[in-house]
């Protein structure tokens, strides 16, 4: 197998190489590629329209087994064993009652082979009803970094030149990293950021193209776009020019205002006073944007939960709305959920954890059918990790692949995609499903983030030939390897 090395072909390099042959006396040429990316972009995103995609990210590594919880009796028996369940298909250890699963039980309008059911954690009703009535929530079974697909006994050869794997397995902040940006910690540009790049000129402020809501995440850097980061009470202020008065004095902040924005004759000073310009013009931009008290329509009458993903979802859905003051066409966005790290209390603290989650996307997504909104704006979930399948007595430790959820109007809902794993953590199980673990149950993705990420960019309107730039493993994926499917655009998007 020819292998490809992600670190040479991002686009990060690219613009790199192609800086150096612009030095040699090829910059016309190199004028002309940018001005193809342009092009390339403005066809891919018509001036007419808008999309969002909007990253979810569970911070710690979410327990994939009790969020989308094997249900069909074989299955369900097998993890209940594994987890400490009780007899009779009861709660024990980190397994959750069969019977409590029954409100959430997933019925996706394609059944799946061999019978195999899932259900969502009992705390998700509202998800599983956005899945089962609305048909607007896709499942991913089993998605993660990969560099190649990779069946257990290539992995455990070590063969790691023929079987690459991705760098730091199992280490928070490096696949925190390799999830948002294809690289371990250290990365400064994200597949979310290089999706921005290529959207800028669509946007009249490209400022506003990449949006955090949760602080820096190099999900959303690109080489060009900027991530502008804002609380979920509106844009972050410079208190002496457009906060409250300075000493109780309007004078003294007027004079601070003039001072730090007016033109400088020294370089360093004027580049300083043009960024702080630019700030204050930004957060004028935000406030008039998002308005004061913002009420959220009715789909039935919700509003937001008062949690910290609620809060977050809400200040997104008021950039949304506040789109045309914005002058925005095409945008990025990056919320986010901590506590997920559950080697112990896995059943006292996943509820409030998935209730949050369920609750927040559903709202969510209630909101944009309220704005008119739903099948331009798209909300997927990320995480560092699953986790092990096996118990360490009170909860589950470091793993690779899990699964995740897919929210908005033009997914093709009602659907679950991927591969259903295996329930085992021995490898010795005769269930159906994908046997690909390397040990207590961790997961190797049967789909990787670049399927997964190029999925959505396709819809988002990045060109397929761009594709490859902006998730450099791509280009090891489609078709079939080890018995499996893994096509390039996992197909869950209208």
């Amino acid at each position: 197998m020819h292998l490809i090395d992600p670190k040479a072909h991002t686009r990060r390099a690219f613009l790199r190489r192609s800086g150096q042959l612009a030095m040699a006396g090829s910059a016309l040429p190199f004028a002309l590629n940018l001005a193809a990316i342009g092009e390339a972009a403005a066809q891919a995103a018509p001036g007419d329209d808008y999309k969002a995609l909007v990253c979810v990210f569970l911070f710690g590594g979410n327990d994939y087994a009790n969020t989308v919880v094997t249900y069909d009796d074989p299955s369900y028996n097998a993890y209940s064993a594994i987890r400490g369940g009780g007899a009779g298909q009861t709660a024990g250890g980190v397994a959750l009652a069969k019977a409590d699963l029954a409100p959430t039980l997933l019925s996706p309008s394609t059944a799946l082979a061999d019978g195999r059911q899932y259900a969502l954690h009992p705390s998700m009703t509202a998800l599983a009803g956005l899945f089962n009535t609305d048909a607007k929530m896709a499942v991913q079974l089993n998605v993660g970094p990969l560099v190649v697909p990779l069946t257990r006994a290539q992995y455990n050869s070590g063969n790691r030149k023929l079987y690459p794997v991705p760098p730091k397995l199992f280490s928070h902040n490096d696949q925190q990293s390799t999830w948002q940006s294809s690289s371990p910690e250290g990365s400064t540009v994200g597949w979310g950021g290089n999706i921005g790049d290529l959207v800028l000129t669509q946007n009249s402020n490209s400022l506003f193209t990449c949006m955090s809501v949760s602080g820096n995440a190099v999900f959303l850097s690109g080489d060009t776009a900027l991530q502008y980061q804002v609380s979920t009470g509106g844009a972050v202020k410079i208190g002496s020019v457009t906060g409250g008065n300075v000493y109780g004095s309007s004078s003294v902040k007027a004079a601070m205002a003039q001072l730090v924005q007016q033109a400088r004759g020294h370089a360093l000073e004027n580049e300083y006073n043009k960024v702080t310009k630019r700030a204050v013009d930004a957060e004028g931009a935000i406030t008039s944007a998002i308005g004061g008290a913002y009420s959220f329509g009715a789909y039935p009458a919700t509003t937001f939960p008062d949690t910290g993903l609620g809060r977050q979802l809400a200040m997104v859905a008021r950039l949304i709305r506040g789109r045309a003051t914005l002058g925005t066409k095409r945008q990025v966005f990056f919320v986010s959920m901590g506590g997920f790290d559950l080697h112990d209390n896995l059943i006292a603290n996943q509820p409030g954890l998935m209730k949050q989650l369920s609750d927040g996307m559903t709202a969510f997504y209630r909101e944009m059918v309220v704005q008119g909104m739903a099948d331009k704006v798209t909300a997927f979930t990320a995480s560092d990790f699953g986790r092990t399948l096996a118990t360490n007595g009170d909860g589950s430790d470091h793993g690779w692949g899990g699964h995740h959820f897919v929210v908005g109007g033009a997914v093709k809902g009602k659907q679950i995609y991927g591969t259903p794993q295996v329930v085992s953590i021995n490898n010795d199980s005769k269930l159906a499903g994908y046997d690909g673990h390397v040990g207590q149950g961790r997961l190797i993705p049967s789909t990787s983030v670049d399927q997964y990420g190029a999925t959505l960019a396709s819809w988002f309107g990045v060109p397929a030939g761009d594709l490859e730039n902006i998730l450099p493993n791509l280009r090891n994926f489609g078709g079939n390897a080890n018995g499996i499917n893994y096509p390039k655009n996992i197909g869950l998007m209208v």
